[in-house]
């Protein structure tokens, strides 16, 4: 092996030495074509004659070294040998990374525009926000990408204070913390928001999740989550079980926001406030196959709390198109 490399160096000093200038191409691996010219013509001699000395240094290196000088050769070898195949695969993987960049320089162009076309035209607005926030508004939505209720409902900043979550649930006090009855308690404790919105959409795959289900010993996360709104399968299944299995998730869908603004009332300072009438609880339905809006509002006086086992009443029920 280290006699074959030496021979291999000497051949490669013999060639380059016997090349004119003129006809002499740079090493592909700096993946440049121009020929040598405008380099001093004694280039070659220098590069030979540094070479020669090398080749005589490593006769004086002891085997050990001599196996290790090898192996890093070799490897500088095959490194070299791929280093235009590494040119090339960084040209096409940034090809393949253009619509990353592409969707990121869009999110630049549409925040610029936001700073100059709306926040620099509300400054002051703006500047309030920074300083307190008392919005009217707590919204509680799903976290499916097509139904974002800023886009549909036209909330601007300040406005409303959200927490989206999958299939846009409340869960009950019994169940414990989670980060929506936390952010619910933020938002009407501290905030004291006025009303607490929970939206519901078509085609909801956590809905979706919650009909097809079985019981298991080890649900996932999804099915744990979902899990939360039992009650308004169960009444699907009693109501519309003669429905094809989309309608009854249409109708789950609905009736899962009725069970979570019913699980909003166990919680004793939101009943409190409902009761005193300084806070409504209401109900909203995005259909984005027709592009419908539903929305309605919890009627206290006639509806208990979930785990009475009645149903929701309603009022001032409303419809979009």
């Amino acid at each position: 092996m280290i006699w074959r490399i030496r021979s291999k160096t000497r051949s490669i000093i013999t060639t380059m030495a016997s090349l004119r200038p003129s006809s002499v191409k740079l090493s592909p691996f700096s993946a440049i074509t121009n020929s040598f010219t405008g380099f001093h013509r004694n280039w070659l001699s220098l590069r030979a004659e540094k070479l020669g000395r090398v080749d005589n240094a490593w006769l004086r290196l002891s085997p050990s070294l001599k196996e290790k000088s090898v192996l890093r050769l070799d490897a500088w070898i095959i490194s070299a040998g791929h280093a235009q195949e590494l040119k090339s695969f960084k040209v096409q993987n940034m090809s393949i990374s253009d619509g990353r960049v592409d969707f990121f320089d869009k999110m630049k162009q549409r925040f610029l525009s936001f700073k100059k076309h709306k926040y620099m035209g509300e400054v002051e607005h703006f500047k309030t926000l920074a300083e307190v926030q008392s919005p009217k508004f707590m919204v509680i939505a799903c976290v499916d990408s097509r139904v974002c209720p800023s886009n549909i409902l036209g909330f601007q900043p300040g406005e409303a204070f959200m927490v989206r979550n999958v299939a846009n649930l409340v869960p009950p006090l019994e169940n414990g913390p989670t980060e929506t009855n936390a952010a619910v308690e933020f938002a009407v404790k501290t905030l004291q928001v006025q009303n607490i919105f929970v939206i519901g959409h078509s085609c909801c795959a956590g809905i979706q999740t919650l009909m097809t289900m079985q019981d298991d010993e080890n649900p996932s996360f999804i099915e744990k989550w979902v899990g939360n709104a039992k009650v308004a399968k169960l009444r699907t299944k009693e109501d519309a079980n003669h429905l094809s299995f989309d309608q009854q998730c249409k109708h789950c869908e609905k009736e899962s926001i009725n069970c979570s603004l019913l699980n909003l009332l166990t919680y004793p300072w939101i009943e409190e406030r409902v009761r005193k009438g300084t806070l409504s609880l209401l109900g909203g339905y995005y259909d984005f196959l027709s592009c419908t809006f539903e929305i309605w509002t919890l009627d206290f006086k006639e509806s208990n709390a979930v785990s009475h086992g009645s149903k929701l009443s309603v009022k001032d029920r409303v419809f979009w198109c």
